[in-house]
């Protein structure tokens, strides 16, 4: 059975399922999601028409938005490029490293086919439900650094049939 999850966020729920041909990123997900790491986190980088981005812990504070972006865990994962970055998928965010490692902890959904990043991030899952709240989240108002000006929040992630 495909490892699939809820995302509820403060506009809507996103069933995402794992792929399990990126074991790294599919394991790092999946232990993130059992420590809550990703309650109460903000989306911090919205572009309609390309992507919405979450997973840094600091977006909990408002205080920090400045910092949005740079925060997570103080490892990478190392990189498991095998799927494109297609309208819906799941892939790890990264600094710009040479081994195209990727974030600990931050993932973006693709809103359009974003073929440019092909070969150069890990796509580690897909939407299969609620990809008009990726849609919606998308189209919310943002600031000058893509931040959205009224938080989106991750609420929490559940594995699916398990929700609050």
């Amino acid at each position: 059975m495909p490892a699939t999850y809820t995302i509820e966020t403060s506009l809507g729920n996103i069933t995402i399922e794992l792929y399990d041909d990126t074991p790294k990123h599919k394991e790092n997900f999946e232990k993130l999601v059992a420590d809550n790491y990703y309650d109460g986190i903000r989306f911090h980088r919205v572009i309609q028409g390309f992507m919405i981005q979450t997973g840094d812990p600091l977006s909990r504070d408002d205080d920090n938005r400045m910092l949005h972006g740079t925060g997570g865990p103080d490892y990478r994962i190392p990189a498991e490029i095998r799927h494109p970055n297609n309208k819906g998928t799941l892939a790890a965010a990264r600094d710009n490293n040479p081994q195209k490692a990727s974030s600990g902890s931050q993932f973006y959904i693709n809103q359009a086919d974003n073929d440019f990043l092909n070969g150069d991030y890990t796509v580690f899952g897909t939407v299969t439900n609620g990809l008009d709240i990726v849609d919606s989240i998308a189209a919310v108002e943002t600031d000058f650094n893509d931040n959205p000006v009224e938080p989106v929040i991750i609420r929490t992630i559940t594995p699916s049939g398990q929700n609050s």
